[in-house]
């Protein structure tokens, strides 16, 4: 079976996992602090704050800026649920605004509509790798003074007219689950140039506490281990290769695909890079078989894919109960038809050869 997804982890991870059993300091400690330099550094922030988690990390970009009950934060229904939940964790409310059918990210032109005098935030979400159009966005929230989170757990290096993703925005958050371009097993990160905001994310991942013992407002334990960092220290310095290989190949993918009729193939938009975290494609009615129906066959054939997400969160059962009820038609139609090939890293020229013939294959095959 080709995977959907592989991390890959070599003799240099080992090797930065064992110093740290060595050593005896398996928390958070000198190995989280040099891994948050290093981050901050390849990402182009003054600072960067280790969580455990990507979800983590977006909640505490919440806490920091203050939202809180009866405030309103703008997002985009079609990502994975922790964007919205961690809104609802600040006793806050999300408003889903739709989505570009093309790119699959949060729409600016629809943006506005969603935002009154209760909004406080805009939540992007750099979805599959790619960046939002973030100057329309950012234009959007200056006039109406509001701020800027990235979500950015899918788009490690991604770039938006030259600025890393995760820089762009008032703070930028970032996951390291097994799936992401690297990895530490699990982990996040909260990227700011505001030295007010680090200060109390780190405040707020180690139980609120300023000093040792002494809590000075309701915190978690949100800490990254030194495990973990270390990983990621050595993860950090293959993530430019490995983008490399993703880049490549979904230039295969297309270049394979682009004449199979009733496929639409991803589509990276000018003036950025796009890191292909996954390599979406939408299985429309002139292909002939639905995406179920061909995600079957390639799981026959021996393809593993994947469906980023069958249902927008605005329709998950949880939104249902919270009162949710809009119709959002972009993201509707697209958690119908959206199906990921595998893209990551560790596939053969022999492998992706095989992914487009077989694609190829199923096209009107019932």
């Amino acid at each position: 079976m080709i995977p959907i997804s592989k991390p890959f982890l070599g003799t240099e991870e080992s090797e930065a996992v064992i110093r740290v059993l060595e050593k005896g300091q398996l928390a958070q400690g000198e190995e989280v602090e040099r891994f948050e330099q290093e981050w901050a550094s390849y990402i182009g922030t003054r600072f960067a704050v280790a969580t455990n988690s990507g979800t983590s990390a977006l909640h505490i970009a919440l806490a920091c800026l203050g939202i809180k009950k009866g405030d309103k934060v703008v997002t985009t229904p079609f990502s994975f649920i922790a964007t919205a939940s961690s809104i609802v964790m600040q006793s806050a409310t999300p408003v889903f605004c739709d989505i570009e059918p093309l790119t699959y990210n949060l729409d600016p032109q629809q943006l506005g509509g969603n935002i009154d005098e209760n909004t406080k935030a805009i939540m992007v979400v750099h979805l599959y790798g790619q960046p939002c159009d973030m100057a329309p966005i950012l234009e959007i929230a200056r006039e109406r003074n509001l701020y800027v989170i990235e979500d950015a757990c899918q788009a490690h290096g991604a770039e938006y007219r030259g600025r890393k993703a995760g820089s762009i925005g008032d703070i930028g958050a970032f996951s390291f689950y097994p799936t992401k371009n690297i990895t530490t097993g699990e982990g996040g990160m909260l990227t700011t140039n505001d030295r007010g905001i680090v200060e109390k994310a780190r405040m707020l991942r180690d139980h609120g506490q300023g000093q040792r013992y002494r809590h000075e407002i309701l915190g978690y334990n949100y800490r990254m281990t030194n495990i973990a960092a270390a990983i990621g220290s050595v993860q950090l310095k293959r993530l430019e290769q490995f983008n490399r290989k993703r880049i490549e190949n979904a230039k295969f993918l297309t270049e394979g695909l682009n004449k199979v009729k009733g496929l639409l193939l991803p589509r990276a938009e000018p003036n950025l890079k796009h890191v292909f975290h996954q390599y979406t494609v939408r299985v429309t009615q002139d292909f002939g078989i639905s995406r179920d129906q061909l995600k079957e066959k390639l799981k026959e054939k021996g393809i593993a894919t994947e469906i980023y997400y069958p249902l927008p969160i605005h329709k998950q059962p949880l939104y249902q109960k919270l009162g949710y009820n809009n119709h959002l038609p972009n993201s509707e139609r697209a958690a119908k038809e959206v199906l990921s090939l595998p893209v990551h890293p560790s596939l053969a020229k022999e492998e992706l050869e095989y992914i487009v013939e077989s694609v190829t294959s199923c096209q009107g095959k019932t």
